[in-house]
């Protein structure tokens, strides 16, 4: 799918506020309401847009701890089973197969430092796991959405 400079600013727009209507959006890039509807129903449906959603500040509901932690395999953990072991632990929000010091980088968010613990004992339990290291995040300066141009 080809994008263009009125795509990008959709995009943009959506990503500032997913939740303005279709009129608010075609204003935003000099379309009618219609036209940003139908521009926006086709960024959607070739995979450009893959969900519409809000963004939670994880402090105000209580998972103040945010940490990376690498995990360390002496095999390929690119498989379907790693990924939906990954996937059952509540506090991985991410996962990403890496090149460098380990096989995975996961993103985890936890209410305390005892559930950080207990979230690596689960990624311990991931077959193939044979070690993580874990970095604890004392504050973020920001965290950046996708740059659309």
């Amino acid at each position: 799918m080809t994008i263009d400079d009125v795509d990008r600013g959709l995009l943009a727009a959506l990503q500032e506020d997913a939740g303005q209507s279709y009129a608010a959006l075609g204003q935003a890039v000099g379309l009618s309401a219609g036209s940003a509807h139908e521009r926006v129903r086709k960024l959607k449906a070739g995979g450009v847009i893959r969900r519409t959603t809000v963004e939670v500040d994880p402090a105000a509901v209580g998972l103040g701890v945010l940490s990376f932690v690498l995990l360390e395999s002496g095999a390929w953990m690119g498989d379907e089973a790693t990924l939906e072991a990954l996937r059952a632990i509540p506090a991985v929000e991410e996962a990403h197969i890496i090149a460098g010091p380990a096989s995975v980088l996961v993103k985890v968010r936890t209410a305390t430092t005892e559930d950080l613990q207990s979230t690596l004992r689960a990624l311990h339990q991931v077959d193939g796991v044979t070690s993580t290291q874990t970095v604890v995040v004392l504050e973020t300066f920001f965290e950046r959405r996708p740059a659309t141009v």
